[in-house]
């Protein structure tokens, strides 16, 4: 088995539910996503996050707004949706009987 594999399978597994947590705290810009997520030890590139932002935009989930720059071109800020602060609901609660599941398995004593 390849170790880099599966570790990349658990990160893809969460990777949404990561980008949700940012955004539902507040309108964001895609590169403080980036910058919030490299923060917290997760590496995620430009060309995951935007197919993925729009991925969620079709669904409904999250809308955006374009701003103006003063150093560059409009930039499109995200925010959840109604539809997507009840997905988030749901997928906390998945992750946290997931994480209490996986926690009570992996340091039970022998």
């Amino acid at each position: 088995m390849n170790i880099d594999n599966t570790q990349s399978q658990m990160r893809k597994g969460i990777l949404e539910f990561c980008i949700l947590s940012v955004i539902k705290r507040g309108e964001v810009y895609p590169s403080d996503i980036i910058e919030e997520m490299r923060a917290a030890g997760l590496q995620i590139l430009e060309g995951t996050l935007y197919p993925l932002l729009t991925r969620l935009k079709n669904a409904e989930m999250v809308t955006y707004r374009w701003e103006e720059s003063n150093s560059g071109p409009p930039r499109k800020y995200f925010s959840l949706t109604g539809k997507g602060e009840d997905f988030y609901k749901e997928l906390e609660q998945t992750w946290n009987e997931l994480s209490n599941a996986v926690n009570t398995i992996s340091t039970k004593p022998l």
